[in-house]
């Protein structure tokens, strides 16, 4: 038996509550904008419905609180990104590079020590330290972009390209 992505599970369990509920979509629609407190609670226990039968992908497994709230984080993740959903729009994350470090040791310990100071200098110092780490690590992920000098304009190729 073949397993169902988590997008297309989600999909499916998100247009089944509507159509039970007689909620009209058309296309282009958010569907964010019409999902209730109830009608999430039904998707939700689809798709924990559907990980416990083992009829939707999943990488590891989990007790059933742990699930409840992967299948609510799921959703909610979802309704952002698949453009079925979202009304057609491409998604974008509101804070990007926010998880910049987030898998660092230095800069973890750093933020820790952070949250323990209580003196106006003490932190300056130490956000000093994690803003520098944060630099270093953003310009280790430089990308290298390699330009065909011979598509530019003239002028721009002697100005820009070296």
């Amino acid at each position: 038996m073949s397993k169902i992505t988590q997008k297309e599970a989600v999909f499916n369990a998100v247009t089944s509550v509507l159509n039970e509920n007689n909620v009209q979509v058309s296309d282009g629609t958010d569907i964010n904008t019409l999902m209730n407190k109830e009608l999430r609670s039904q998707v939700n226990a689809i798709l924990f419905e559907g990980f416990r039968n083992e009829t939707i992908e999943l990488d590891r497994s989990f007790d059933d609180s742990a699930l409840k709230g992967y299948v609510s984080g799921l959703q909610s993740n979802w309704l952002r990104k698949d453009k079925r959903l979202n009304g057609g729009t491409k998604y974008s994350a509101k804070n990007p590079g926010s998880r910049v470090g987030s898998s660092d040791p230095s800069l973890k310990a750093m933020r820790t020590l952070l949250s323990t100071l209580t003196t106006d200098a003490d932190k300056a110092e130490v956000q000093a330290a994690i803003d520098n780490r944060i630099s270093e690590i953003q310009a280790s992920k430089i990308k290298t972009v390699s330009i065909d000098a011979s598509m530019l304009p003239a002028d721009l190729a002697a100005k820009f390209i070296k």
